[in-house]
């Protein structure tokens, strides 16, 4: 399902304050935004069930676990066997996020660490995966801008507001 077409100004206040109080309970959200439990709670069940919302594992922090250090794995790939290396890379308990790319590298996997020494045994092991045939490791310094969504749920809010101000085709 296209999440994009199915969040609305009212959606995105509920995320909005979700976001803001993350342990908000449905009818202290529902209080908060002035709307009916009912429709609090349906509307998050819709987003549930659309995967607008994702995994709760995303808050927590890797250093939390002992691996403090990230690092972006550039990987070039045999186009016949991604579905092997995909389901490889999936195994590594390191590597939390892969994705396809367009361009000259085929994959960019994102893995965790304890130390450089870990990290050179992840990035060995990336390596070692049948299909994968040349990678190149940058270790992350600083995380300058967090992973957020705040600016676009603003943005779908306002303009949920401008749609219901203006009719629902902007008259």
């Amino acid at each position: 399902m296209n999440t994009r077409q199915s969040l609305d100004g009212t959606d995105a206040q509920i995320l909005l304050a979700l976001a803001a109080d993350p342990r908000a309970t449905i009818v202290a959200l529902a209080e908060r935004l002035r709307l009916s439990r009912n429709t609090v709670q349906a509307r998050l069940a819709k987003m549930e069930r659309s995967n607008a919302l994702g995994a709760y594992e995303r808050r927590i922090t890797p250093g939390a676990l002992g691996y403090p250090l990230t690092a972006f794995v550039t990987a070039e790939v045999d186009q016949h066997r991604l579905a092997e290396v995909s389901a490889a890379l999936a195994g590594v308990a390191e590597v939390v996020e892969v994705f396809g790319l367009s361009g000259e590298t085929d994959l960019l996997v994102r893995v965790v660490a304890a130390d450089a020494e870990d990290l050179y045994r992840v990035a060995g092991k990336i390596l070692d995966i049948p299909g994968i045939d040349r990678t190149s490791t940058a270790l992350a310094m600083r995380e300058l801008v967090p992973y957020r969504l705040t600016p676009l749920l603003r943005r779908a809010e306002a303009h949920g507001s401008d749609r219901a101000r203006h009719g629902r085709h902007g008259s």
